[in-house]
Order: C-alpha cells, then sequence, then structure tokens
C-alpha cells in the first residue's frame, strides 16, 4: 500500500508540473511571441495611463461620447469580474420594465435621432462585455454628440465610417465600431471637454 500512494503522489506531482507549471508557461510564452497585442489583454494607454482594453466595454454616459450596449456584468454593469448576462426571459417583467426605462432615456437624450432606438442599444449581450456597436446604432446617436461637441453631424457621421471594422476575413460577424477607440477618436479630434469621468 505505501509503494502505491508513493506512485500515486508522484504521478500527482508530475501532472501538477506539467499541467499546472510548464504548460500555462509555455502557452502565455507563446502567446506573447506571436500575439503580444493580444496577450497583454489589449489595454489601450493614453499619456502612461491605462484607460480601458479594446475586449472590455465600459459605461459612458457623458452626452459627448457614444453609449454602448448595456450591462448585466455585476451589479453596476461592465464589471470585468462577473462577465454575464441577467438571464432574465422575454416573459420577466422586470426585464420589460428596464428595457421601456432605457428606452425613454434614449430618447429622451437623443431628441433628434431618426426613428426608435436601435434593439442593441437596450439588449445586453450574453457577457455584458461587448465593446462594439454597430454603425447603425453609432449613427442613431450621432446628432447627440454632434450637439454636445459642437460639431456638424456630417463630420461625426464620417468618423463613424472612418472607424467602421469591416467583418472578420469579410465573411464573419458584421461592421462594427469599437465604443472605447470611436470615442478616444473624438476626444483626440475636437478634445476632451471635461477632466469628469466619462
Amino acid at each position: 500500500m505505501r509503494r502505491d500512494l508513493q506512485r500515486a503522489l508522484r504521478m500527482a506531482l508530475v501532472t501538477l508540473i506539467l499541467t499546472g507549471i510548464l504548460y500555462p508557461l509555455a502557452v502565455t510564452g507563446l502567446a506573447r511571441l506571436f500575439f503580444p497585442w493580444r496577450a497583454a489583454g489589449s489595454l489601450i494607454r493614453i499619456d502612461g495611463r491605462t484607460v480601458g482594453s479594446e475586449l472590455i466595454g465600459q459605461r459612458f454616459t457623458r452626452p459627448e461620447y457614444f453609449q454602448g450596449r448595456p450591462s448585466a456584468a455585476g451589479s453596476e454593469g461592465y464589471d470585468a469580474e462577473a462577465s454575464s448576462g441577467s438571464n432574465l426571459g422575454v416573459t420577466s417583467q422586470e426585464l420589460h420594465d428596464r428595457v421601456a426605462a432605457d428606452v425613454a432615456r434614449l430618447q429622451r437624450e437623443n431628441p433628434q435621432a431618426p426613428g426608435a432606438a436601435p434593439e442593441e442599444l437596450v439588449t445586453a449581450s450574453a457577457s455584458g462585455l461587448d465593446p462594439h456597436l454597430s454603425p447603425a446604432a453609432a449613427l442613431w446617436q450621432a446628432p447627440r454628440v454632434a450637439a454636445a461637441r459642437g460639431a456638424p453631424v456630417g463630420e461625426i457621421e464620417s468618423l463613424i465610417r472612418e472607424r467602421t471594422e469591416p467583418r472578420t476575413w469579410r465573411i464573419l460577424g458584421e461592421p462594427r465600431l469599437n465604443v472605447l477607440l470611436l470615442n478616444l477618436a473624438l476626444d483626440e479630434r475636437y478634445g476632451r471637454l471635461s477632466k469628469q469621468t466619462r
């Protein structure tokens, strides 16, 4: 029995070293070698300060910024440590109430927007951290952003078209905009209107 126990402990130790230490180090090393930008979390730094990640959405509430999809990740939303959807179904009154409140808020904040608020601006993604919007959802917000920035709507619409990412490999997904990168492009072109948080 003692020999069996020693053999099992040796096997557990070898497995721990191979799968718990060597394999993660090898994968991390290869990722940093071949995909250094992605392996570091796609963090965006401005003036030495990290302002976000290309891969994780964040809340923008000020009128001079484009807003992304709502988030149910964590108690305040956009919590990368609590990535999840709300798990509320189509029959949920709580979901209906939240969507109705979001639609009313969006219509109030975007009085010059054409038509109804796009669906994606009132529905959360499965992860709650989607950093992208469709060009249509960004264009819908363009009049508000233009008014807040004191810029012509046409310029804001041109910026949206410039920042639109095509389908992956031209066949997968849909054209999209990264909300953080779009808002940073606004700051670069028109300056930050305030030092307050977004």
